[in-house]
């Protein structure tokens, strides 16, 4: 039997809440991504491990013994991770970081997870911002590194290229585009849309991109990130503009199909920008390294 840390968390966490939509929520998965691999899980184990009642999911028996042994494994995987982080740099301190939805969701949050796990000494405050703001708030003071869509260099910023990622038009298989390979965004602007949030930077590129084609954004509802808005649209409520990044394991299990966007704007450059001064500071300096370094995000530089 071969079981995946990624389950074994996601069932703790369907434990805890006694319902897959939040324990899902909590892994920051969709709730149907959750529900295939609780699946897997069951199939690995050889038995159901929840039962479904009106007050909510109880272990059965097998799901039992499974939390017992994965609270056991899961602790003893953190306590070698906190043994390890001692022979890790010896960088102490905090970082304040700023990035766009798309940089935010698709390459930082996983990124910063992975680090944070394994480096106790660092804290990090990370906030969203839109991408137009950024270069002039790591300037301004208000944050140490940025990373951000095709961010401005402006006197007294280093810049370097962090991730290549492209936006695309995802949609359930039965929507009147999915048989299309491309798109238009013009063309997207004539379907209901589920989108992000009012007050995210990917609402607000949008948004904008919308006004220069002269076309309104139908949105049926906003939602708070984009595992919401991958689940929305499998369910039929719309189309979405998304981070190719974001759609992968949906578009894999044939739940979405995600359309390439024809505007020059969907393939976005992103870069890590902070000061120049900051090249005397090790702790921004190193921290910086270890984002630009991170294995996924190299290969996000190759696409």
């Amino acid at each position: 039997m071969r079981y995946e840390l990624k389950d074994l968390r996601l069932f703790l966490a369907i434990v805890q809440a006694q319902n897959l939509s939040t324990g899902a929520e909590r892994m920051h998965m969709t709730a149907s991504s959750a529900s295939y691999r609780l699946k897997n899980l069951e199939y690995t184990v050889g038995s159901a491990l929840f039962l479904r009642t009106p007050k909510g999911m109880i272990p059965t028996p097998a799901g039992e013994v499974l939390t017992k042994h994965a609270k056991k494994l899961l602790a003893e995987v953190e306590t070698m991770h906190a043994e390890l982080s001692h022979y890790a740099s010896n960088l102490r301190g905090s970082i304040r970081l700023l990035a766009n939805s798309s940089a935010l969701n698709s390459f930082i949050i996983p990124s910063v997870t992975r680090f944070l796990t394994s480096n106790a000494g660092i804290d990090i405050d990370l906030k969203e911002k839109e991408s137009l703001t950024i270069s002039h708030a790591i300037v301004e003071g208000q944050a140490d590194i940025g990373v951000g869509a095709d961010l401005e260099q402006l006197p007294g910023l280093m810049r370097v290229l962090y991730a290549i990622d492209q936006l695309v038009c995802v949609v359930a298989p039965d929507h009147p585009l999915a048989s299309a390979q491309t798109v238009a965004f013009e063309d997207v602007l004539t379907y209901e849309l589920v989108s992000m949030d009012h007050s995210s930077s990917n609402f607000h590129f949008l948004a904008n991109q919308a006004r220069l084609t002269g076309r309104p954004m139908k949105t049926r509802v906003h939602v708070h990130n984009f595992s919401s808005t991958i689940y929305m649209v499998e369910s039929g409520v719309g189309a979405a503009v998304v981070p190719a990044s974001v759609v992968a394991e949906s578009e894999r299990n044939g739940r979405v199909v995600s359309l390439a966007i024809s505007d020059s704007w969907a393939v976005r450059h992103l870069y890590l920008v902070r000061t120049v001064a900051s090249e005397k500071n090790e702790l921004v300096r190193e921290f910086a390294q270890i984002l630009l370094n991170d294995p996924q995000i190299v290969a996000a530089r190759m696409h």
